[in-house]
């Protein structure tokens, strides 16, 4: 059973041996807004979620508790829960990954010249993202919190933790690396909490989950949840889990999630690569006594770009009419869109950039603005996967793809094109579920090694490019273009 404790819902889904879904069930929960740029969950009611969700999927196909072998969890990662050892309640709603009350605390640890340290210990940047700032707030402004905290009487933990928590009732306080990894408080190069992040960050250890592998027996659930005690037995944050459920296990492999925005991470193998790009060097697994590294890059919008013109242009009334209408123009004549509406993600990391359209002629219809749109995402993508093969030395000789937008087979032959290599969609939908029930069942033997599980991924269909490198480097060199356009608007006193 693999639980996905996503931002917006609770799923559990049944996975068997050769990797197909057997049941699922999904639940939403409450997005809690107090102040502009606040975002928050009740984590009981993430709690409440999960475990029905659970129950759903083992009734709609008549199992119990008793026929699951192990349980996996992937989470939202940097979510931030501190609660009651003694209670199990939590001190104050969840504080969530994309809340930004921090970020005045970052600018001032920059300011003390912090940002070094953090960077050569964690691999990530000073963040509101990352849940060490989280905590900190959390201690100073719930009342009593900190002084609690140092008696030994809270618990912190991201939602795996939770979970875990409650799955055995106040039984085991455990995380996994990959989590861990994201918390501003663990040293990659270690594999343990970092004193001086501790003492930067005025958090006490007596707080922390114990680190363990994301594959090993944890627990194992209190009777009372599944009537029944299944191990529990993997834990990987959300995009690691992804990386994993799409069997990019060896050196060099790469996935690209296609969701609001996408998320490219590349697997360096037991090695962290530092990233002169701002890209994120993070722990992708720990399987035994061996931690493994990948690059992360973010781009901001991808099938958010989509949803703007839909809902802002009205050009389109479902997504899939993008496809529909950008299949119209055989190529986009010229016309590049940079979906810079957010600002410019991972190698460029510009805030201030803002979305345009350049090279319109009268000629330009709707059909072409909608080609330049899906390739604006996919010339976005490449641009971080360059980023990575320069920082890594590694050759890169595919990629792989999930979320929502790989149901387009026009989006994937336009990436393959600007990659110019294959670009791989897998049978299976749900890589991340995927690769937290491949970690739970390497623990307890369902699955004998990641050589079977190699063999258990299946492919769908593989784009392979059809454009020469030539006529491709002729496009990047007008996409480069385009970029530094909205670059420049976005700062105009650096055009003078």
């Amino acid at each position: 059973m693999a639980l996905d404790q996503g931002t917006t819902s609770s799923r559990a889904l049944i996975i068997d041996h050769d990797g197909q879904t057997v049941s699922e069930a999904q639940k939403e929960f409450r997005q809690i807004f107090p102040k502009p740029g606040l975002v928050e969950h009740d984590a009981l009611e993430i709690w409440t979620s999960q475990a029905s969700v659970m129950t759903e999927a083992l009734t709609k196909v008549r199992l119990t508790g008793k026929d699951i072998a192990g349980i996996g969890i992937t989470n939202q990662r940097e979510t931030t829960v501190i609660w009651d050892r003694a209670t199990g309640v939590p001190i104050h709603n969840a504080i969530v990954w994309q809340d930004r009350r921090t970020t005045d605390y970052c600018k001032t640890l920059k300011m003390h010249g912090k940002e070094k340290m953090v960077r050569e210990k964690t691999g990530l940047l000073l963040d509101p993202y990352f849940s060490g700032t989280k905590i900190h707030w959390l201690l100073a402004h719930v009342k009593g919190a900190r002084e609690r905290a140092k008696r030994g009487e809270l618990a912190f933990g991201t939602i795996d933790s939770w979970l875990v928590w409650k799955l055995t009732d106040g039984k085991v306080h455990v995380t996994d690396t990959s989590n861990a990894s994201r918390t501003l408080l663990f040293n990659i190069h270690t594999g343990e909490w970092d004193d001086e992040l501790l003492k930067m960050l005025d958090v006490p250890r007596s707080l922390l989950p114990e680190v363990k592998a994301s594959s090993e027996v944890y627990g194992t659930t209190d009777p009372e949840v599944l009537r029944a005690e299944v191990p529990i037995c993997g834990i990987a944050g959300d995009q690691q889990s992804a990386l994993f459920g799409q069997a990019c296990l060896d050196r060099g492999m790469i996935k690209a999630t296609f969701g609001t925005g996408s998320f490219i991470l590349m697997h360096t193998g037991d090695k962290p690569v530092s990233s002169r790009y701002q890209m994120l060097t993070t722990v992708a697994w720990k399987i035994g006594e061996q931690m493994e590294y990948a690059i992360e890059g973010s781009v901001f919008m991808a099938g958010a770009g989509i949803n703007w013109m839909r809902d802002s242009l009205k050009l389109i009334q479902t997504p899939s009419e993008c496809d529909q209408l950008a299949t119209k123009a055989q190529s986009s004549e010229g016309v590049y869109f940079v979906p810079a509406f957010t600002g410019l993600g991972a190698p460029h990391w510009d805030p201030h950039a803002r979305a345009a359209i350049f090279g319109m002629s009268r000629g330009t219809t709707n059909a072409h603005i909608a080609r330049a749109l899906l390739e604006g995402i996919a010339y976005q993508v490449s641009d971080v996967i360059e980023a990575m093969i320069s920082e890594s030395k590694l050759p890169v000789d595919r990629i792989r793809v999930d979320g929502g937008m790989v149901v387009s087979d026009l989006f994937l032959q336009i990436q393959s094109d600007i990659l110019s290599i294959p670009v791989e969609r897998p049978k299976s939908s749900e890589m991340t579920a995927l690769g937290a029930a491949f970690l739970a069942g390497l623990a307890v033997k369902f699955w004998e090694s990641k050589e079977e599980i190699k063999r258990v991924w299946s492919l769908d269909r593989e784009f392979l490019p059809k454009i020469s490198p030539e006529k491709v480097a002729e496009h990047k060199q007008g996409w480069k273009r385009a970029v530094k356009c909205v670059e420049l608007w976005g700062n105009p006193d650096e055009s003078r």
